[in-house]
């Protein structure tokens, strides 16, 4: 069934290139379009990581499934929409840690053990940056937050950013090479580690469209929702942009790779945090005058909160259904956080 929902990605395009449907209907065709994508994301990730070890299959999950966001993000900082792509970028980041890591570990089996050292080095990183995001964003609380000024403050912030997960990643990586050698177990797939690579990359590239698809239906959604932008951007859009990993974690976890399933949420709300946001805020001087990564209150500790409680749940270097219980309640807190918060 899930191999035959995929017509439903040309069923989209052809919707909304050929025939112009409305922004409703594109809306649900394009997000039940993303469910068969993210479980294909899911499916080539764990292919892959019976080569690779979980901590990097974790990282090339998580590289896939955040590039239809980074190009989502471009765009609508070339439609003046500096709010949308912060709101985003936050509510990506605690979906990833709150909502997505939530639901695999709830719906977890087997004994749940995982490699605290990984994740505790992913969520401390997402930390980092969100102390890092201060910089810029306690200016930005008077003012016009997207002032010049602030954008250009925001540059060695981003470069300092891409700088810390350059390094973060080769170390990270570099481990998880060595366990895997250590471990020399064989890979159980009949999947090949290149086969397993085009296809990841094919259903990011037909996720990123279909995600372009649903985006921009969304305006038009909300506006007879009656919904705020922030919000749309904060839990619609992340929700929407993280389809991929949420259901990759979700399937992965299902079948008892819990540990594969925390890395890729932890590895996904990181890479947001130390890829996603610096990239657009450097790559929006090609398309604007600059993303100031001028964060809201409500966004900034949303963000350190969600860091701060993921290290807690994996204290005792496992993750079980009752910690993804307590994940989610977090994420439903957080989720009526950005509602009360409203637009700016």
């Amino acid at each position: 069934m899930l191999w035959a929902s995929l017509a439903l990605v040309p069923a989209t395009i052809v919707l909304r290139f050929v025939f112009q449907a409305g922004d409703v209907t594109l809306f649900a065709v394009s997000a039940a379009s993303l469910v068969p994508l993210a479980w294909l994301i899911g499916e080539a990730t764990e292919h892959a990581a019976e080569h690779t070890g979980p901590g990097v299959g974790g990282f090339l999950n998580a590289s896939f499934g955040n590039a239809p966001e980074l190009i989502i993000s471009l765009f609508a900082v070339g439609s003046g929409l500096p709010n949308v792509v912060r709101g985003s970028i936050a509510g990506s980041v605690v979906s990833n840690l709150l909502l997505v890591l939530g639901m695999a570990l709830l719906v977890s089996r087997g004994d749940g053990r995982v490699d605290r050292t990984s994740l505790w080095g992913g969520l401390a990183i997402v930390l980092c940056a969100t102390l890092l995001f201060l910089a810029p964003s306690v200016p930005g609380w008077s003012g016009d937050p997207d002032r010049y000024e602030l954008a250009l403050a925001s540059v060695p912030v981003a470069s300092l950013l891409l700088l810390a997960y350059l390094v973060q990643t080769a170390r990270s990586l570099r481990r998880h090479r060595r366990l895997h050698l250590a471990a020399a177990t064989e890979p159980d797939t009949e999947w090949t580690l290149p086969f397993s690579l085009v296809v990841l990359a094919a259903a990011t590239a037909a996720t990123a469209v279909v995600s372009e698809i649903l985006v921009h239906s969304l305006e038009g959604f909300a506006a007879k929702a009656g919904i705020s932008e922030f919000f749309i951007a904060a839990v619609i859009v992340a929700i929407v942009g993280n389809a991929a990993e949420h259901g990759g974690a979700v399937i992965i976890a299902r079948r008892g790779k819990v540990g594969l399933a925390a890395e890729i949420a932890v590895a996904s709300g990181a890479q947001v945090a130390l890829l996603v946001a610096p990239a657009v805020a450097l790559l929006s001087w090609a398309v604007a005058p600059g993303l100031a990564l001028s964060f809201r209150p409500v966004e900034l500790a949303t963000m350190a909160a969600a860091a701060l409680l993921g290290m807690a749940v994996f204290w005792d270097r496992r993750g079980v259904s009752r910690e993804g219980a307590l994940l989610l309640l977090a994420y439903a807190l957080a989720v009526a956080l950005y509602w009360a918060a409203g637009d700016r």
